[in-house]
């Protein structure tokens, strides 16, 4: 019924059905990269500079890498950075959100005091920071995303505990003698997956922007192609001096419908989830 019910809703949403067949589009691209790129993506394929022609679609670089190869593996890692920040982000913010908002009292004051302390420090300053010091990684920026990003989730979810709390059901259980655990996983946690769903969605698109601008400063995983290193590489190896568009616009279009892809898909969910958004 749920299922039948959130096709209906695609049918009169354009946005969500839009975001959704981005997503899908670019997840299809990520998941089969290796059967439908032309070439290796760390091969010699060609001369180096080359502008776009038959044998490169978007021409190569300064070693002579299909740019094309590249940008369908960069899919990957800007992916996987996506969803894992994102998933990080919003696993520590539940938590601490959850904890707070149920417990109350001292716990409440010092997870909120703590959430206040991350939330003022200046994002993406200190993501440069801490990558920098632990090193250059996917597994670093993702890290790094997850310690950072998660206090304004944690506000979220805290408020929204709040008011579930006062809820008739809530309160016809704590009556009838449920602990404060047992509420916390029958009664609240359900309530609060509306919210989490649309969050998680949002919150890729700010760990894929995240990614992207580390790489661009040159805090990429050097191992790994992403549309933010091709960036990188094009800045550093004179892409911009020379007028190569074939090297810059593609990766830069491609964070941009990924971002939008995920924008669209967030708050078509935000409308799915909240009634009042769709009236």
């Amino acid at each position: 019924m749920g299922v039948r019910k959130f096709l209906l809703f695609l049918r009169h949403s354009k946005i969500t059905l839009s975001g959704l067949i981005i997503i899908l589009v670019l997840s299809i691209m990520a998941i089969i990269a290796p059967y439908i790129t032309p070439y290796n993506p760390h091969a010699i394929t060609g001369p180096p500079y080359a502008p776009p022609s038959r044998q490169h679609l978007l021409g190569t670089d300064d070693i002579g890498h299909d740019i094309l190869s590249q940008l369908i593996y960069g899919s990957r890692t800007s992916l996987l950075v996506g969803t894992l920040g994102a998933l990080g982000c919003v696993f520590v913010g539940v938590v601490i959100g959850l904890v707070a908002g149920v417990a109350g009292g001292a716990v409440d004051e010092i997870l909120m005091r703590l959430t206040d302390i991350v939330l003022v420090i200046p994002y993406i300053v200190f993501v440069i920071v801490l990558v920098a010091y632990l090193g250059p990684s996917i597994w670093n920026i993702i890290l790094s995303i997850t310690i950072l990003g998660w206090p304004s989730i944690a506000r979220m979810v805290r408020s929204y505990v709040m008011s579930l709390k006062t809820s008739l059901y809530v309160e016809a259980a704590r009556s009838l003698g449920a602990d404060r655990s047992y509420i916390m996983k029958y009664h609240i946690f359900p309530g609060l997956i509306p919210l989490i769903i649309p969050v998680y969605v949002l919150t890729i698109v700010d760990s894929i922007l995240t990614e992207a601008g580390l790489s661009f400063l040159g805090l990429g995983d050097p191992t790994k192609v992403s549309w933010g290193m091709l960036l990188y590489y094009a800045q550093i190896r004179g892409a911009f001096v020379r007028g190569m568009w074939w090297w810059v616009v593609p990766p830069g279009l491609m964070i941009t419908i990924t971002g939008l892809g995920f924008l669209l898909l967030g708050t078509g969910l935000e409308e799915y989830f909240n009634p009042r958004f769709r009236r």
